[in-house]
Formats: C-alpha cells, sequence, structure tokens
C-alpha cells in the first residue's frame, strides 16, 4: 500500500510551539504516513527544521531525538527562575500560566517591554535562540530531499511574508522567522531576491504559517495545520494582559485565516465546475488543535518555556494527534476534515 502523503504547516507561538512538539512526536508512529513538506514560522520553523534535519540522520527515530533535543535546549534557556520550585509539583499548565503573569518578575519584564526596545541593550544585545538555532544541522535542512522545509519571515521595510526554502535556510533565517521585534532585535542578511540588506521580524505578521509554498503539483493535496493560537474566545478580554494576548492571537491568526478563505473559495470555483480540472490545486485541509488548553494558556506561558508546561503541551500534542488520526486519517488522500465553508458561514 501506497504511503498517505501529507504536508504540514507549523504556526508559530513561543514556547506553545511543544504542542507541535507532541503532535509530530505522534506522528512519527505512523509508518504509513509520509511528511512530504512543510511549512514552518516562528517556532513551527523550529520544530521543522528539527524534525527534517533529525529524519534526514536517523530516519523517524532521528526525528524524534532531534525534536527532544531541541525542546529541552529551549526549556533550559528560561530566564525566570521562580518557576523552578513549581517542577516538583507539576501543576496544570494553566495555573502554572496564572502564576507567571501574574508574577512580579514577569509583570516588571512585560511592561518595560512596552516602553523599551531591544536595541537599548547596545552592545550586551543577545538573542537567547542564537546558540540552539546555531547547532542545527544545515546541511541536512538545507538538503533537496524530503521533507521540503519553508520558513517564513516578515520584512520590516516592505511589510511582505519572505519565505526561505533550500540554501537560503541559514541561521539568521530561522531567528529572524522567530524574532518578535518588542523582545529581539530585528534579524538582518543580504537577500538576494531584493539585492539589499534587509531586515526581519517574526514570520507569524505575514503568514503563520504561510500554506501558498505547499501548493505545487508535486506535493500532496492534502494540508494538516498544527494551530496553537486559538481561533476564538467566548470570553471578553478585559484585564490588560488579557486584551494584550487576545491581540497577538488574533494578529499571529489573521493571515492563515485569509489563506484558509482563498482554499475554501477555490474548491467552490472547482465545485462548480468553473475551473478547469487540474488548472488549480483542490487543497484538503486538516487541522490538529486542542483550543481548549491554549485558552488556558497566555502570553506568559508563550515567552516563559517552563518545562512542567512544555511536558503538559508535548503530552497534549501527541493527545490531539491521536484524536486526529482516530478520526480522520481515512479523510487523507479523500476530503478534508475541516470544514471551511461553515468556519466563514
Amino acid at each position: 500500500m501506497s504511503p498517505r502523503r501529507i504536508n504540514l504547516a507549523l504556526q508559530g507561538g513561543g514556547a506553545h510551539g511543544a504542542f507541535t512538539w507532541g503532535v509530530l512526536d505522534r506522528l512519527l508512529d505512523e509508518e504509513d504516513i509520509e511528511i512530504a513538506a512543510i511549512s514552518g514560522t516562528s517556532a513551527g520553523a523550529l520544530n521543522g527544521a528539527a524534525f527534517k534535519a533529525g529524519m534526514l540522520k536517523g530516519g523517524r527515530e532521528g526525528a524524534r531525538e532531534n525534536l527532544d533535543w531541541l525542546w529541552a535546549q529551549v526549556a533550559a534557556r528560561g530566564d525566570l527562575r521562580m518557576t523552578t520550585w513549581m517542577n516538583a509539583f507539576s501543576p496544570a499548565p494553566g495555573m502554572i500560566a496564572q502564576a507567571l503573569e501574574y508574577s512580579l518578575p514577569f509583570s516588571v519584564i512585560e511592561t518595560a517591554s512596552r516602553v523599551t526596545s531591544p536595541y537599548m541593550l547596545g552592545p550586551f544585545y543577545r538573542n537567547p535562540l542564537d546558540p540552539i538555532v546555531r547547532r542545527f544541522a544545515y546541511d541536512r535542512i538545507c538538503a533537496r530531499d524530503a521533507p521540503a522545509l519553508f520558513v517564513s519571515a516578515t520584512n520590516v521595510r516592505t511589510g511582505k511574508i519572505r519565505v526561505f526554502e533550500h540554501e537560503e535556510i541559514t541561521t539568521e533565517a530561522i531567528l529572524a522567522s522567530a524574532c518578535l521585534p518588542t523582545l529581539f532585535q530585528a534579524v538582518e542578511l543580504d537577500d538576494p531576491k531584493t539585492g539589499e540588506r534587509e531586515a526581519f521580524w517574526d514570520g507569524g505578521y505575514a503568514g503563520n504559517p504561510a500554506l501558498f509554498p505547499l501548493f505545487p503539483a508535486e506535493f500532496p493535496d492534502d494540508i494538516v495545520v498544527v494551530n496553537i493560537n486559538p481561533l476564538e474566545r467566548a470570553d471578553l478580554p478585559v484585564t490588560p494582559q488579557d486584551i494584550l494576548n487576545r491581540i497577538n492571537e488574533v494578529s499571529f491568526n489573521s493571515s492563515l485565516l485569509r489563506e484558509l478563505r482563498a482554499i475554501e473559495f477555490v474548491r467552490g470555483l472547482i465545485a462548480e465546475g468553473k475551473v478547469e480540472a487540474g488548472a488549480m490545486k483542490n487543497v484538503l485541509i486538516h487541522m490538529i488543535a486542542d483550543d481548549d488548553l491554549m485558552r488556558e494558556l497566555s502570553v506568559a506561558t508563550k515567552l516563559v518555556p517552563s518545562p512542567p508546561v512544555l511536558a503538559g503541551l508535548k503530552a497534549a500534542g501527541q493527545a490531539a494527534a491521536e484524536r486526529f488520526l482516530e478520526g480522520h486519517k481515512e479523510d487523507i488522500g479523500v476530503r478534508p476534515s475541516v470544514d471551511l465553508r461553515e468556519m466563514f458561514g
């Protein structure tokens, strides 16, 4: 039996990307599922790069080991050490989120980020992800072997999305994809596409993640979106923290929703026979998410990689992938498992 080929679209969301770690870990158990291409932004780019490098080195087990290594490194970068006392008791991630959000150290840092710039640090500035990303195996990440990898960042000058692929994926490209401008200095690099030295911010502003790189004919029709930013929240945010958190979620989902709407429009044209068969790709969208869990978390748990939260997110990702496989594995290659018409109705 031929494998079920899928593309992965991996959202960014800081430390919440550990959810995607769990999803990938579970998908690796499915020997009959082949990942043809990955489009990743921010944490999704880190996950995608670690996955591909590990896969090309040691197959499925190599991918799993490389993802484990990545998130062990991320956990070690935590800078609010007051979470350490929680590790022994491992409370629910939502409880840690609230404790972090209202803690004095986080409040001070969060307030400072609103009135200061990372450029004020001068020679003392260091990107905390740099030591991790520089250790990636770029000979494998940039290889033409499957899975294809696409990394998105936002061009500060033009406001447009920049998708890096193949040899363009460097340490700087991945750091650019994960560059939140209130925390990190823009990542600058010489861009051969424009012939200029360009500055980049987090790709989530322009594509979280970008789906269009997955449209070429050589890739399968199925795109599995791993969503780590809740699309909906029932309650009106009223506290400063909740308002800022929801602004972040809305802005980081907007580009994805625009692409999903375009996909549904094209699918409608195909279904009505208004587009010649084969002229446009009939994309089949699937989604793996746990919005209930993500609604319990906040911007605090995105920025502070607390080990118990990362462990909880990984487990939640594994469980969400399990639910998807139980309910929709047979849909792969046949039909979408997300009703986009209902989503936008």
